[in-house]
């Protein structure tokens, strides 16, 4: 299902859960994403906003592009931050799906790189 920025998505994760998805091949959820009922999921054009608002001064944190195109019914495209609809994963994130991850890095704008896939 595509959503404003094309069918990828991106996930922030801590250097732990980062591990966790490596380690178990899915991903439950932050605790955020378990309270919630859905994984928290942004567009490009929303990432550096989310880690800005949900992650300042945190360090050790990942970006992992995922693959929208498999998750059928469990995707939603739901109105958030400001009526803007943000993707959200009403299932496990699975590590086939993540096309490309790395470290949490800025251009020289502040504005966070998305990962790209080697």
């Amino acid at each position: 299902m595509s959503g404003p920025d094309g069918d990828t998505a991106y996930k922030v994760l801590t250097a732990d859960e980062m591990a966790a998805l490596e380690r178990d091949g899915s991903f439950a959820g932050a605790p955020v994403d378990i309270a919630d009922g859905y994984i928290h999921l942004s567009t490009a054009s929303q990432l550096t906003e989310t880690v800005d608002r949900h992650f300042a001064g945190q360090g050790s944190l990942h970006v992992a592009a995922v693959d929208l195109g498999s998750f059928g019914d469990s995707l939603r495209w739901e109105p958030s931050r400001g009526g803007q609809p943000f993707p959200h994963l009403y299932a496990p994130l699975p590590l086939e799906t993540v096309i490309a991850y790395g470290p949490l890095e800025r251009d020289a704008d502040g504005q966070v790189r998305l990962p790209v896939a080697g």
